[in-house]
This record gives structure tokens, sequence and C-alpha cells, in this order.
């Protein structure tokens, strides 16, 4: 008897030995999904696998990792290039901004708008799911980290939505981030506006954390948005106001960007309150 129940103890022994295994095991393999999948020095590809036209020159290309676990890797805040060429086959290299977060894992989003003269427009508009994309990363000064400041302001202009996107959606959902986010974002028409399904989600799951105002230069009848270019009225109604623990973030076109730091600093925002991607 004293045998069997030494044998029983053993066996006991190393069930629970094998359940110690293979418990670490798996929060170790939950850990190594989170290396990144992108190199800051070299290049490295991924395989279109689906391309979702949403407009008549913008479109969304998802691009899958070498597993379905793998995450991009890519701080909030910061963006990746991405190497095609032009319409004369010239090599051409352009920073983007997923709309995705390392919570979405084994692939990663752009949102891309293609202007008629663009040298990256054009490799994006002639790519097809199945073709490779090399990318390179992360860069980027903006480092974001829950609690950095009590409130964000964030100005864009069309597809300059996209970095701020990111950090707001960063923001949001987690649910350890108490940081408001007050967004202005600018078009010149209704179907120029980037992202509006994803951006307007936002603001019905964030109520009481996440505000948006859009300007439009040409706006629809009916329009209850601003209307023209962004004012410093709008800036002092729709951004939390110069303090210490706030900051303006701002991405648009080169003259938007200009006007804005100029409206920013009448306002009595120090250039510690302000960023620019």
């Amino acid at each position: 008897m004293e045998f069997l129940g030494s044998k029983e103890i053993q066996v006991s022994l190393a069930v629970a030995i094998l359940a110690v295994v293979a418990t670490a095991a798996y929060f170790y393999s939950l850990k190594k999904t989170k290396v990144g999948s992108i190199n800051p020095e070299n290049f490295k590809d991924f395989k279109l696998v689906k391309r979702t036209q949403l407009s008549h020159n913008v479109a969304k290309f998802r691009f899958a990792f070498p597993t379905p676990t793998s995450v991009l890797g890519l701080p909030i805040g910061q963006h990746i290039s991405c190497r095609g060429k032009d319409s004369q086959g010239e090599e051409v290299i352009k920073p983007y901004t997923p709309t995705t977060l390392d919570t979405d894992v084994g692939y990663f989003e752009l949102v891309i708008k293609m202007y008629p003269q663009g040298r990256m427009s054009h490799h994006f508009r002639e790519m097809r799911e199945g073709d490779y994309m090399a990318v390179r990363g992360p860069k980027g000064r903006f480092k974001y980290q829950p609690g950095q400041v009590r409130a964000f302001g964030m100005i864009a202009g069309g597809s300059g939505i996209t970095p701020v996107f990111q950090v707001a959606r960063a923001i949001l959902e987690n649910p350890k981030d108490t940081t408001e986010v007050h967004l202005i974002y600018a078009n010149v028409a209704y179907e120029d506006i980037l992202l509006k399904e994803e951006i307007d989600g936002l603001a019905v799951d964030y109520p009481d954390r996440f505000h948006v105002y859009y300007v439009l230069n040409q706006p629809p009848e009916e329009w209850t948005g601003g209307v023209g270019f962004v004012s410093k009225e709008m800036i002092q109604t729709h951004c939390p106001a110069p303090a210490s623990d706030i900051k303006v973030l701002r991405c648009g076109p080169p003259p938007m960007n200009k006007a804005m730091a100029g409206h920013l600093d009448a306002l009595g925002y120090s250039p510690d309150m302000q960023f620019q991607f």
C-alpha cells in the first residue's frame, strides 16, 4: 500500500510539474508574439492580402505578417517607410502611418489617398492582392506614453488624419488611459473625409473622452460642421485651452501646418504644447 501511495504521489508531482512547464511555455509564447515584424535598418517584404477601394482615389491596403500572431511592433505616434517605384520605374520611399495597432495581430493596414502626380501614389495604384510591399521602421520623433498629458488637441487635414487617428485609437482603447482627445479634421469636400466611419465609431464608443469637429471648404447642403479653413476661433472652441498638461498635435499639408502653427502661437500655446508630425 505504501508503494502504491508513493507512486500516486510521483504521478501527481509529475502532472503538477508538467502543468507549470506548460503554463510557462504558454506565457513565453505570448511574450514572443510581441516581437515586432519590422526592422529600423532593413526593408522587409509584406504580402498584400486585401485591397478595399473606399473611393475613386482612396483605398485600404491590408498586409499580412509571417504568422497569424505577429505584430508590427510600431510605438504609438511613430510611422513606417514604404518603398516602391514611380511611373518612370525609379525607386521612391515615403513615410506612412498604419491605422492598425499592435492589438491587431497578424496584419497591418494603410489607408492611402492616391494623387494623380504622386510618385508613391503610382505604386499603390498599381498594387494588386498577392504583391509585396517593402517596409522599414519604426521612425519618428513622437512616442506616446499613457497619462502623458491630461488632454490632446488634434488638428488634421486630409491624409494627415492617419498619425493622429493612430494615437487617438491607442488612447481610447486602453482601459487604463483617461486622456481626453479633441479632434478638428479639415477637408475640401465631404467625400474627402478619410476614416469617417472609424472616427464616428470612436465618438459613439467614447463620448466622454473623444470629441470630433469636421471642417469642410466645400460643404454639402445642410452641413452642421465647420465651413472654410480652420480658424483661431475653431481651435479655441474645440481644443483644450493652453495648459502645462495638454498638447496639440497637428498634421496636414504644409500651408495648413504653417497656418495652424501661427494660430496656436497667437492663442498662447507654447512650443512645448505643440507637436507637428
